[in-house]
């Protein structure tokens, strides 16, 4: 499928989350599968963009393209100002949130709570894409279903945004009003794909192949954007690749090759954010990995009292050569992800 001008290698996306998706884990993805991936998101407030957090978040070198960023805010004008910002800092896709459901965010009437006022919304969805326009920067933007059940108005903003020119929508199968509990309903996706000739991704709850193939199908959506349940588990992309083009199942990843791309990641993890943040930031990749593999628990807890990262690095070295001499491949059970796994602790965009 295409995003304006860029083909992309498939349609399997990484979702936009606060705090997970920066450029070591989106390379990653994309290694393992992923035909696209969306930064985490980046705010509009000029005073912040300076700050070594946004620098890190607007950290791109070495990327795979097309390069796409999440805006977040509430001003047109803000908006448009930080999206050209970010397109002369190298973006080719700029990407609105109006889909975190995080109270700090919502709070500020950002992200999802845009929702609830539907002519700012499109105030800053024209003003993002007139700003835009002439730098031939597609515009695209990520959404719920609506505020809460009884104001699910995903489908009119839809009609109203691809008018005003957004390039592809994705959908995240909730309100915001439910965060990311219950189950995500895959009726309003399915709805705003029939209103909108415009690419539709579908977003919420995809965690296996089988549950990949089955939201496709049941929306018509052009692509799904997997979130969480990538979160320790990036393999699951060419897992789903593979399951939706032969019907089978790929083979657990070998203990090897999993020890061997956490110790990458977390080395690109420290060169973005150096020893003491990147030490501290890197635990909850690595807990993610653990988690359901045997004795996870008790490294989690030893893990998270190792300050350096060379101690780091030789702990889980340590901890997969153990697994290795138990097994060859990660058991199948903790490779299919935890069904009921919660939210991450950040926000996700």
């Amino acid at each position: 499928m295409n995003i304006g001008p860029h083909l992309l290698s498939n349609n399997l996306f990484v979702a936009p989350m606060a705090g997970v998706t920066d450029r070591p884990f989106r390379q990653l993805c994309r290694q393992l599968g992923a035909g696209y991936a969306v930064s985490e998101m980046v705010t509009s407030r000029r005073e912040l963009w300076n700050t070594l957090k946004t620098s890190r978040r607007a950290n791109h070198e070495g990327e795979p393209g097309p390069i796409a960023v999440q805006i977040a805010g509430t001003e047109a004008a803000m908006m448009a100002e930080a999206a050209v910002y970010n397109v002369e800092r190298g973006a080719q896709i700029i990407d609105i949130n109006m889909g975190c459901p995080a109270k700090k965010v919502c709070n500020k009437w950002a992200g999802s709570a845009l929702m609830q006022d539907e002519p700012l919304a499109l105030e800053i969805v024209q003003a993002v894409v007139a700003a835009c326009a002439p730098h031939g920067v597609p515009v695209t933007l990520k959404m719920r279903t609506g505020w809460c059940a009884q104001h699910r108005n995903a489908v009119a903003l839809a009609r109203r945004f691809e008018d005003a020119g957004v390039q592809m929508l994705a959908v995240h199968g909730r309100t915001r009003e439910q965060g990311y509990g219950g189950q995500a309903e895959y009726d309003t996706v399915a709805a705003v794909k029939a209103a909108v000739r415009v690419p539709v991704v579908a977003n919420g709850d995809i965690r296996t192949p089988e549950k990949a193939l089955e939201v496709l199908a049941a929306t018509g959506a052009d692509a799904i954007m997997v979130g969480r349940a990538a979160q320790g588990r990036p393999w699951i992309f060419r897992e789903i690749a593979h399951f939706v083009a032969t019907g089978s199942h790929l083979a657990p990843p070998l203990v090897a090759e999993v020890r061997r791309l956490l110790l990458d990641h977390l080395q690109d993890h420290y060169a973005l954010y150096g020893e003491f943040t990147g030490v501290r930031s890197a635990r909850k990749h690595i807990g993610w990995y653990v988690k359901a593999l045997p004795g996870g628990a008790e490294f989690r807890a030893r893990m998270n009292l190792i300050d350096s990262c060379d101690d780091q690095l030789r702990a889980v070295s340590g901890f997969f050569d153990e697994l290795a001499a138990q097994s060859d491949r990660i058991p199948a059970a903790c490779a299919d992800g935890d069904e009921n796994e919660t939210q991450s602790a950040e926000a996700s965009a």
